[in-house]
């Protein structure tokens, strides 16, 4: 097996999405969801390998340490580079976990310089004076800074990462005037110092795509999928893979749709609204959670009455005020888990008892209890809904039909638009 490029994504829609970049992009893919050192594996011949942790909202030590692991065992695979993977929002605290990962992985692969830029221009997200923009929007000022788990309070790329990583860590900005100047100038730029990060501005497509060639001579690149998009281009040119691969599209099951929702992102919010103005639902109450078993007696009902008429959905989506008097009364992690446990016993109990055999889901943290509650270990990935975000298959004994959504990805019509896809060809 060849592979060419080992991703490290924070978390397992953040995997799925650059799983789909590449794709698109004409590379093999597959997605390994957990620490694949951990795992008993069957590898086909892939170009590239994208792993998928939790690591986004561990513990930084925890996520350091599951981060090392997975670079470990891509090196196995003879990977000529590594990417690590994070959100386009940069979500993180001031002390982590993006910087202190990257300040690992650099001391690991032996080298003290690498690139950080998370900009997706097609969603939204762009970086220009080291400050990140959503939507035109600082992210301090845009729905980021409510976020329940990691609010956005800074814009600015610089200081966010002079507060997570070692005094020692030279960060150095290139500006968008620098990326316009080409390929070669860029690297040049990286070439003035052995020891740096350079926080990259970008505001399109193809300023990521000038930015990733001119990094081609890093071990290490990290940032928002939109990065990897000139990936397979250049290692055509350096003759490390062939011309575009061919990509048989999976054909759907046989089987019911449900829609599981947990981040209450306001993205995620207009998709369940829209949803709700055709189609049936039902709203998790983590209170009632906490108490008894009632309440998700209540919600499995609403799936086995209604499973099978169309869509449906069970969402725990709601206001930030709504989530901050839930959190208040039961702690950030408390509320965290119960939502996410009982949507991994909802999606459980749909695919061995109700006949569901194609899942969308909204969230990242959702998404990794999810699919780890369903043990996929291996995704294939397939075409995307929208960008980032694709359907991914798991092979087993029975195939079931995955779409991983981050919550911030996605237009109103998003869980329509997926609902769609699955008409096609089934098996």
């Amino acid at each position: 097996m060849s592979v060419l490029l080992g991703c490290i994504a924070d978390d397992f829609t953040g995997a799925t999405d650059i799983a789909s970049v590449l794709k698109r992009n004409g590379m093999r893919v597959l997605q390994i969801n957990g620490n694949p050192s951990e795992k008993a594996l069957k590898l086909q011949d892939v170009d590239a390998i994208v792993v998928a942790l939790k690591s986004r909202t561990q513990p930084i030590n925890d996520a350091v340490e599951d981060s090392l692991s997975a670079c470990d065992w891509l090196l196995e695979q003879g990977v000529k580079q590594i990417f690590f993977k994070y959100c386009s929002t940069f979500d993180s605290t001031k002390k982590g976990n993006i910087g202190p990962v990257i300040e690992a992985l650099l001391t690991r692969l032996k080298t003290n310089k690498t690139i950080v830029c998370p900009s997706y221009p097609i969603n939204g997200r762009t970086v220009y004076g080291s400050n990140l923009f959503v939507n035109g929007v600082p992210l301090a000022e845009s729905a980021m800074k409510d976020h329940p788990l990691t609010p956005m309070n800074d814009s600015n790329l610089v200081r966010l990462l002079s507060s997570q990583v070692s005094t020692e860590i030279n960060i150095k900005s290139v500006s968008w005037q620098q990326v316009q100047l080409g390929v070669k100038a860029l690297e040049a730029e990286f070439e003035t110092t052995e020891d740096s990060l350079w926080v990259v501005d970008a505001l399109t497509d193809d300023d990521l795509i000038s930015i990733a060639h001119a990094a081609k001579s890093m071990t290490l690149l990290t940032g928002g999928a939109a990065l990897a998009q000139g990936l397979p281009d250049l290692y055509r040119q350096l003759n490390w893979m062939k011309n575009q691969q061919d990509t048989n599209k999976v054909a759907f099951p046989k089987g019911h749709t449900l829609i599981l929702a947990g981040s209450c992102s306001t993205a995620t919010r207009a998709q369940v609204a829209c949803f709700l103005q055709s189609n049936l639902g039902v709203a998790v109450d983590p209170i009632a959670l906490s108490k008894n078993d009632d309440e998700f007696q209540r919600l499995e009902n609403f799936v086995s009455s209604n499973i099978g008429k169309s869509p449906i959905l069970v969402y725990a989506s709601d206001t930030p005020e709504n989530i901050s008097k839930v959190q208040r009364e039961l702690g950030v992690e408390k509320a965290g888990k119960l939502v996410e446990e009982c949507l991994s016993r909802l999606a459980v109990k749909g695919v061995t008892e109700y006949g569901v055999s194609k899942i969308i889901v909204a969230g990242g943290e959702t998404s990794g209890a999810i699919t780890s509650a369903l043990e996929a270990s291996v995704l294939l990935i397939d075409d995307e809904i929208e960008p980032g975000v694709p359907w991914t298959f798991i092979q087993g004994e029975k195939t079931v039909a995955l779409a991983l959504k981050s919550g911030n990805f996605g237009s109103e019509t998003f869980f329509l638009k997926a609902f769609e896809m699955t008409e096609r060809d089934t098996v």
